[in-house]
């Protein structure tokens, strides 16, 4: 199994860099929403109980959140081309476990996202957030859990559709507002009542507490927090269940059409 789940990885890494639209737009998006919002709400912004914090520096967790997005959305619409094309058909047709085609577009999307984000964290000192090595370990496991989660349930999503259209629609409607509704672009404490009920039952709400905590705390701190084990327990479980969802549905055998009885004739 980890060998063609690694083969599929590496097919997901070789496509991605061979393709520098695709790699110029997953970065050029996020980065241009990160300046043009940061500048535009910067001089009105007051994050409660973060003192003189911009608006720039509160959405800067929330830009590589949504790389994780789109690095789970692109290695999981590959699913859908795939298929068009036949190579899945190949795949599922091999002695492969079928587990292997999620491990290996899983992991690819985690490596992808990896590379993308990882190179960002070099403008947090230029924002004033000052990061150890150790709080820098701690952010990656926060890429890790975020980019599993994501990228298992656009697989989940991915492998019902039959079109790349169908399946950016639902993205629009589905998984762009998990992300909004994270605590990305706005904060909690003052969101009306239902909007707050919706933002804390949102796991990707957790996923990103597991990333924005380390860069304004110290590890000594929050590791010693029930908000932060909470967060990290939801943000897991979402992307373990989303994870084992998919591995079901890869492996439920599908239920053909029904022959005649020739007898019945």
């Amino acid at each position: 199994m980890i060998r063609p789940a690694l083969s599929l990885a590496k097919r997901e890494l070789v496509r991605f860099f061979r393709q520098p639209h695709r790699v110029v737009g997953s970065l050029a998006q996020p980065l241009l929403i990160w300046a043009f919002l940061g500048a535009g709400f910067s001089p009105s912004f007051r994050a409660p109980g973060m003192g003189e914090l911009s608006y720039a520096e509160y959405f800067y967790p929330g830009v590589l959140l949504m790389l994780m997005l789109f690095a789970g959305i692109f290695s999981t619409i590959t699913l859908i081309e795939d298929r068009a094309q036949g190579l899945m058909q190949g795949v599922l047709a091999s002695p492969a476990p079928r587990m292997a085609i999620v491990l290996g577009k899983v992991i690819g999307g985690i490596a992808i996202a990896m590379i993308q984000a990882t190179p960002l964290l070099i403008a947090a000192p230029f924002l004033g957030i000052p990061l150890g090595l150790s709080g820098v370990v701690w952010i990656l496991f926060g890429f890790l859990v975020a980019c599993l989660g994501f990228t298992a349930l656009g697989f989940l999503i991915a492998w019902n559709m039959e079109s790349t259209a169908g399946f950016h629609a639902l993205m629009s409607i589905f998984l762009m507002p998990m992300w909004m509704l994270s605590g990305a672009l706005f904060p909690m404490d003052h969101a009306p009542g239902w909007l707050w009920a919706l933002m804390i039952v949102n796991p990707v709400t957790h996923a990103l507490t597991l990333i924005r905590t380390p860069l304004y705390q110290d590890p000594t701190l929050f590791l010693a927090t029930a908000s932060y084990w909470t967060a990290l327990l939801i943000a897991v479980t979402w992307a373990v269940v989303c994870l084992g969802l998919a591995l079901w549905r890869v492996n439920r055998v599908e239920r053909g059409v029904a022959m005649p009885d020739p007898s019945a004739s």
